[in-house]
């Protein structure tokens, strides 16, 4: 998948191919394929990158061990020689089963910004030397859907009145988090979860673009510090 390539035709695309470098963006699930083709798809092509978007290839869409992973990873790296590779996963929902490079490190530190960090280096070294110079592991605290509390006041933009029903939840969940990623890695209270709960009728795919439209990235960015230094590194390529 070649994010944002309907928008263009075959003579741009083909220009665009050949100047803009390359950076394949491999993704979890479709909820974050989607926020890369329709929203950061945009926010690159002016910065001269093009965005490819796979889905995870095991599962198509879900968390994998990580040798399946790094798998495509090496796969695509050696296919593409001179494109770079990244990954948009999830740390909620990744546990020991998946078997991440210096996981068990990782659980032992209490700072979670740390723990990210420890298990994308970990991934990193575990990559063929001759490749991982082209791989930026990203690893999103807690979980992509956290990145749309950004702002209360999106909400009740882009979501009807009637569909707003856990205006509570809502206001209390901004209350407690002034950073975004940290909003919690529990079964009820992850941001999927709250998302659920808050807007009636919630579909994670369709809602998550809406709201991260409405938000734009350089808000995001703002609001959320490991997101931010991890498109600050893809623009940097």
């Amino acid at each position: 998948m070649i994010c944002g390539k309907e928008i263009l035709s075959q003579p741009v695309i083909q220009i665009i191919s050949f100047m803009f470098k390359r950076i394949y963006i491999i993704c979890e699930g479709e909820t974050e394929q989607e926020f890369c083709s329709n929203i950061l798809s945009k926010y690159f092509i002016e910065k001269e990158k093009q965005l490819h978007c796979p889905l995870i290839k095991k599962t198509m869409g879900g968390i994998v061990n990580w040798e399946h992973l790094k798998k495509q990873i090496e796969i695509t790296l050696k296919t593409d020689t001179t494109a770079f590779v990244t990954t948009l996963i999830d740390y909620y929902g990744l546990y020991s089963k998946h078997n991440f490079p210096n996981w068990d490190k990782a659980e032992g530190i209490l700072d979670k910004n740390e723990r990210m960090t420890i298990l994308e280096n970990g991934m990193v070294n575990d990559i063929d030397k001759r490749l991982r110079n082209h791989f930026i592991p990203y690893i999103q605290l807690h979980e992509f859907e956290g990145l749309l509390f950004n702002e209360e006041d999106y909400f009740y933009k882009v979501i009807p009145e009637e569909e707003l029903i856990g205006i509570d939840e809502l206001k209390k969940t901004f209350k407690e988090f002034d950073n975004p990623e940290m909003i919690n890695n529990n079964p009820e209270t992850a941001p999927s979860k709250r998302l659920q709960r808050i807007i009636k009728g919630y579909n994670k795919i369709v809602y998550g673009n809406i709201l991260a439209d409405e938000i734009g990235i350089q808000n995001i960015m703002k609001k959320s510090n490991r997101f931010r230094n991890w498109i600050e590194r893809i623009e940097k390529i």
